[in-house]
């Protein structure tokens, strides 16, 4: 991509820029967090909001070459080899920092540790990663998928897969036997007794699946309005991983319209949203999502103005979703993946995302969009005129209010993958601290107008929500985002 065109673009994954030299901490963040997904651009000289090319003086350019080089070299681990250039864009010149992404994660900060110093690309921030993830960045290294991985608390024979077996025979026309199941890799052979893996037990109507893997859910809920709020329907679905894309896709239709017209004698039905294209996100959703997350389910949510499928876990490094055209293919659950092929869910590999960009050319006044809240993926189909739809309200004072909570929820969707469990008190903290970094008691309960043992309370809460982390002790207490990276 030529350079008039990345200074175009939105900062997001695999861009960022930067007017001047971030600090030493604020830069190693973004290079191991490269690193550790994607890789990406560190632009140095271009001013992000609003978008301006300022420029670095040209007698500068090596000195800022070797110190940057220094920097990374002395503080992230393990060795992290970026490669440094110069670009000249109209008379003004530019650093830019390419990272690749690394084959040896998890990268960190040397200085706190892996635990407290591995970050990773969160849309276009730089997140501190929690534990699962780090676990995550270790089996990518070693090229080991956490389906794959053995459950020793239940032998084989003790485990139930009846329903397995049935939607296996069913579908195939083959029997399951012990091959088959080698095979697939859905057994361990270890001191001459059979295990099963991860990826079994999620297949499996074993009471084991629930009590292992409480969150490999889909919750699906209707909302009235455009916000999450007042329920209209819900569902949970919470059976084996292989029926629950097809359970989802028909709660989808339930809440979806049918249109007719009609072309000469010949009748036309069409939907409102390209429930094909909707259908394979779901299923990717499924098949994708990350089941080593723990306290996190996928979320169908259906609006009066848009479609959101949220699925636990990031992007897959080599996936573009804004290039859905070439045939990508990229998967997390080694183990799960070649069953769903063979059950049909999965057709043919790389043509997911082809597939939803034909669909997506049959409807214009739909648009779809990806973003990436905290350590989830999310995707949107949202109907491009519904600015004038019929449930805002004509009154500037009502619109005026609509318009902020929408903003708030936007925001607030960014940094927390259940904003509907959020109470009001939450979502003023959780909001100021989007702009200012860091909260005080003091300001707290000014902000919540609540008397300090009250308001102490409240953070307490959110501190073991893991919405906050507490900083400072006594008078010099503050709270900094979980996942935000504001980390000092």
């Amino acid at each position: 991509m030529k350079i008039e065109e990345i200074i175009k673009q939105p900062e997001g994954r695999r861009l960022e820029f930067k007017e001047t030299i971030p600090s030493n901490s604020d830069l190693c963040k973004a290079i191991v967090a490269f690193a550790n997904d994607a890789g990406g651009e560190l632009f140095i000289g271009i001013k992000n909001q609003p978008r301006d090319v300022i420029g670095v003086p040209e007698e500068q350019l090596l000195e800022i070459e070797e110190k940057i080089s220094n920097i990374i070299h002395d503080n992230c681990y393990p060795l992290i080899l970026p490669e440094i250039f110069f670009v000249n864009y109209e008379g003004k010149h530019l650093v830019v920092v390419k990272v690749f992404k690394g084959s040896n994660p998890p990268y960190y900060l040397k200085n706190k540790g892996r635990e407290e110093g591995t970050y990773i690309r969160a849309g276009s921030n730089n997140r501190l990663a929690n534990k699962e993830v780090i676990e995550e960045l270790e089996r990518q290294r070693l090229n080991i998928s956490f389906d794959s991985l053995p459950v020793y608390s239940k032998e084989l024979h003790d485990l139930d897969i009846s329903l397995f077996i049935k939607q296996w025979e069913e579908t195939t026309g083959e029997h399951i036997n012990m091959n088959i199941l080698k095979k697939l890799n859905l057994i361990v052979e270890e001191s001459g007794k059979e295990f099963p893996t991860n990826a079994l037990v999620l297949l499996s109507g074993d009471e084991i699946r629930e009590k292992l893997f409480p969150y490999a859910k889909i919750e699906c809920a209707r909302f009235k309005g455009t916000i999450p709020g007042d329920f209209i329907d819900q569902k949970t679905i919470d059976e084996p991983v292989s029926f629950q894309a097809e359970e989802a896709y028909s709660f989808i239709l339930r809440h979806v319209s049918k249109g007719s017209t009609y072309e000469g004698v010949y009748r036309k039905d069409r939907w409102e949203y390209p429930v094909v294209a909707i259908r394979e996100v779901i299923r990717n959703a499924v098949i994708h999502r990350d089941y080593s997350l723990k306290g996190q389910d996928i979320k169908l949510a259906v609006f009066d103005d848009k479609i959101e499928i949220t699925s636990p876990g990031k992007l897959m490094p080599t996936i573009d979703f804004n290039d859905m055209e070439a045939g990508q293919s990229d998967i997390r659950n080694k183990t799960l993946a070649p069953v769903f092929k063979k059950l049909g869910i999965i057709e043919q590999w790389g043509n997911g995302l082809r597939l939803i960009a034909e669909e997506l050319r049959k409807y214009p006044e739909v648009k779809m969009e990806w973003s990436e809240p905290g350590f989830a993926f999310r995707v949107s189909f949202k109907k491009v005129n519904y600015i004038n739809g019929k449930l805002i309200s004509d009154k500037e004072t009502n619109y005026e209010q609509l318009r902020t909570i929408a903003n708030d929820y936007e925001r607030l969707r960014m940094i927390v993958n259940d904003y509907e469990r959020l109470d009001e008190n939450e979502k003023v903290i959780l909001l100021y601290l989007l702009d200012n970094k860091k909260i005080s008691r003091k300001i707290a309960a000014t902000l919540l107008k609540f008397q300090s043992t009250k308001t102490y309370e409240v953070l307490n809460a959110m501190v073991d929500k893991g919405l906050l982390i507490r900083k400072g002790e006594g008078r010099s207490t503050y709270y900094l985002l979980k996942n935000g990276d504001h980390y000092e």
